[in-house]
């Protein structure tokens, strides 16, 4: 079962995935001239939470944020139907995350859109392993713990992890690329786009040193969770992340690596597994009762809804921010 599917109906906020924002000149009656709408912005189609939240910041109200990801749909499982398709020719732009959503990419190729931007390429993306966990507990009896490899290692080998909106150092930017775009796409107002993502810049930056200060001196640096999205987020602030299944959260764990997560808890003095509003809790909760450790929530924010502890981006990172201090006994 999709665990993702669990969604409460009443979700509200939109959801939209990092992987791509469009301006289009669809959806109203557009001059002629810009392509954009009788009332002079442009159309933003995001498709999912993250880049809904920089077109908005950054847009404000020279343009109209709408989205592909409807709250509660699980970003990487998007089907777009054949009416968000035929949209995307009508694009000015297209700025996508090139592998995060195969419906998007294939839909941006068929497309035939002229002006396109990848989010990848506007920041550097990692691999962050392989599925085995970021410990490797194969010789603690001989070698202890400080034998462990401390790897980030939680997604297919080889492959890039697409979470960088977690690390508001990579998010932003992230979003000097996309107000780049804007002010491409609409010059009459790129002075608008250019002082909206300064602010929003200085905003990240302030988020990234409240990260950084926080989490300097903790009791532990290792923290496990259901759905292992934070390796970036890890990486800046010198944590070891370790995931329950991997990169993706609706795997079940082996019980082999939930053995493993048991010495890993023990050994690093863990308080806490972490699971996602958009996620089933059932496996955390096992994992946690087992080891006798508590739960809490860690959002990836791939997408807002009424379970979100934050209203926004900034919010729900702060959220975050709070919940690891708390499990890793921040001094």
């Amino acid at each position: 079962m999709n665990v993702r599917r669990l969604i409460p109906a009443t979700a509200t906020a939109a959801a939209v995935s990092l992987g791509l924002v469009t301006l289009s000149a669809c959806g109203g009656s557009s001059s002629a001239a810009d392509g954009k709408n009788a009332d002079g912005k442009l159309n933003v189609i995001a498709s999912f939470y993250p880049m809904q939240y920089l077109a908005e910041q950054i847009g404000g109200d020279k343009v109209n944020v709408s989205t592909l990801t409807k709250p509660g749909v699980e970003p990487h499982d998007l089907e777009l139907k054949p009416k968000q398709t035929a949209e995307l020719s009508d694009a000015d732009l297209i700025v996508y995350l090139k592998g995060l959503q195969p419906a998007v990419d294939e839909a941006v190729q068929q497309s035939g859109a002229k002006s396109t931007v990848d989010a990848s390429t506007l920041t550097k993306l990692e691999a962050h392993g392989t599925e085995a966990g970021g410990h490797e507990h194969g010789a603690e009896e001989e070698a202890g713990h400080e034998g462990h490899d401390h790897g980030h290692d939680h997604g297919a080998e080889g492959a890039s992890d697409p979470h960088v909106w977690l690390d508001p150092v990579k998010f932003a930017e992230v979003a000097k690329g996309v107000g780049a775009a804007l002010e491409k796409a609409d010059p009459d107002n790129a002075a608008t786009y250019k002082k909206n993502t300064g602010t929003l810049v200085t905003k990240l930056d302030g988020l990234n040193t409240a990260f950084k200060d926080g989490l300097k001196n903790t009791t532990t640096k290792t923290f496990i969770t259901t759905h292992a999205a934070f390796g970036y987020l890890a990486e800046r602030y010198g944590l070891e992340q370790e995931g329950i299944s991997g990169v993706d959260p609706e795997s079940e764990p082996s019980p082999a690596r939930i053995k493993q997560l048991q010495k890993i808890a023990k050994d690093d003095k863990v308080s806490t597994v972490f699971f996602e509003t958009l996620v089933s809790d059932k496996t955390a909760k096992t994992v946690a009762k087992d080891a006798g450790l508590k739960t809490d929530v860690l959002d990836p924010l791939e997408g807002i809804t009424d379970r979100s502890k934050g209203s926004d981006y900034l919010e729900v990172m702060k959220s975050n921010l709070a919940a690891l201090q708390k499990a890793l006994g921040a001094k």
